[in-house]
């Protein structure tokens, strides 16, 4: 998620806030964690995913899978490995 980024320029361009450059925690507060999660997951055209079930992410509930990320506790990267890791296998 960290790689699929809007580019400042394409957000400006398309009428939305552009992300942060960086992802990471020492460079976020928690209130930008939470739009960085939000906006990363926009695609499915919701952008509010508050009624959200995990969709097909299979996780449940999104603020649970990106809860370690926005609470500062596991880096975003971290948080997204850890869901492959258990979503899919080799073979």
């Amino acid at each position: 998620m960290a790689g699929m980024a809007v580019a400042p320029c394409d957000a400006r361009r398309e009428g939305r806030p552009a992300l942060p450059k960086s992802v990471l925690i020492k460079d976020t507060t928690r209130e930008e964690r939470i739009q960085i999660v939000r906006k990363g997951l926009d695609w499915c055209g919701d952008a509010s995913c508050e009624q959200c079930s995990g969709c097909s992410m299979g996780v449940g509930s999104i603020d649970a899978m990106y809860a370690p990320y926005i609470d500062g506790k596991l880096e975003l990267a971290e948080v997204n490995m850890l869901h492959a890791a258990k979503r899919y296998t080799l073979g």
